[in-house]
């Protein structure tokens, strides 16, 4: 078997973070040891990444991005410096929706599994608000991606047919305290979201030719960008 290299770019949350897999296996990643570091190391890391890889540009056969949901700003730089590596090298472009890289990559650490369990991977959406989904443990979706504001009542109605709720991800953290002593919504805190959870979904979007159009891709934000107009002093 030829050797399928693939770069991927996760850039929805804070975190930055590039990795290369071959034939779907990552061989090396890397993370940015700090928040938002998007616009300024990207394109430094994937540099990076490719000579500690031994691996050129020019032996790269797709690029993978998270599509989103998440940070808009973060979303918007990775799509336009993976779309500008596909124009350069003309090879593909492949969207992974940043959610079900979470739970894949989830899954692989902690593939115990223990009678009815509901997976709700959870991206920061600022206060009480997070975009997420919910999944059962083989994958089959049962609520589709969508904002969600949570409060102590979000989950009752699983909880009634009783289902364990397990929230993990950067919007999962701020709950611990929201849902301590709740013994059937179990809180993972500090899971990061990072480019090689995408691998294996890539590799396999690649085999089947499931490519995005490169001049009209854009991420899927969920939500608008808003900008805030400060509040004019009553004395102005």
């Amino acid at each position: 078997m030829s050797a399928i290299y693939i770069l991927s770019i996760e850039t929805a949350t804070p975190l930055c973070s590039v990795s290369l897999a071959k034939n779907g296996e990552t061989i090396h990643s890397l993370l940015g040891p700090e928040p938002n570091m998007h616009a300024s190391s990207l394109t430094c890391f994937i540099e990076q990444l490719l000579s500690e890889a031994q691996v050129s540009m020019q032996q790269l056969h797709a690029v993978a991005v998270s599509k989103g949901p998440g940070s808009y700003t973060g979303l918007r730089i990775g799509v336009s410096v993976a779309k500008g590596l596909c124009y350069a090298l003309d090879i593909p472009l492949i969207a992974i929706n940043t959610l079900d890289a979470m739970f894949m990559g989830f899954r692989q650490q902690y593939s115990q599994t223990e009678g009815k369990q509901l997976f709700l991977p959870m991206i920061d959406a600022r206060r009480q608000e997070v975009y997420t989904k919910l999944l059962q443990a083989n994958g089959e979706l049962l609520e589709e991606t969508k904002a969600l504001i949570v409060d102590r009542q979000s989950f009752d109605t699983y909880l009634a047919e009783g289902y364990t709720l397990i929230l993990f991800g950067s919007g999962a953290d701020k709950f611990e305290a929201l849902f301590q002593g709740e013994e059937r919504i179990q809180v993972v805190p500090a899971f990061d979201s990072v480019a090689g959870f995408q691998d294996a979904e890539a590799y396999a979007k690649y085999q089947q030719g499931q490519f995005e159009d490169v001049a009209y891709f854009e991420p899927y934000y969920l939500k608008e960008f808003m900008l805030s107009t400060p509040k004019k002093l009553p004395f102005l």
